[in-house]
């Protein structure tokens, strides 16, 4: 597969999930917060769009990714060796957990909100940006 034909595979496929995160709200902070508060006024309505999401990834995962040794261009596919639940993956979860349930926002559905305009989507992925090159520098040295 040639690289321009990769680009554009990878632009439609992320024009079809940001479209997708819109539509079920996980652009929407305030439902992400709701969908959070599991001690107050909680929204359940995103458990069914995660819920429906893995309906249909699971089978095709485990039926057509799964087995495979390779991506659909010929690339190896690369899978995390380490499967060790350590203070590093624990503290990092923590840490990503805080800032979404804080923010109600993550990366996918920040990227997949910039064409809403929101100056803050902005300051949030500048702000994930720094973190990420805080957290490699940390992990580097």
């Amino acid at each position: 597969m040639n690289n321009s034909l990769k680009l554009v595979a990878a632009l439609a496929s992320g024009v079809f999930f940001g479209i997708g995160m819109a539509l079920s709200g996980m652009t929407d902070p305030a439902k992400v917060i709701g969908f959070l508060d599991v001690a107050g006024n909680w929204d359940p309505s995103l458990a069914y769009v995660m819920g429906g999401a893995l309906a249909v990834f699971l089978p095709c995962y485990q039926r057509f990714i799964k087995p495979r040794k390779h991506t659909l261009s010929g690339e190896p596919l690369c899978l995390p060796s380490n499967t060790t639940i350590d203070k590093r993956l624990v503290s990092g979860a923590a840490v990503f957990g805080v800032g979404w349930g804080l923010v109600g926002v993550c990366p996918g559905p920040a990227v997949a909100s910039i064409s809403y305009g929101n100056i803050g989507i902005f300051a949030f992925i500048g702000a994930m940006l720094v973190g990420s090159l805080v957290a490699k520098s940390i992990i580097s040295k």
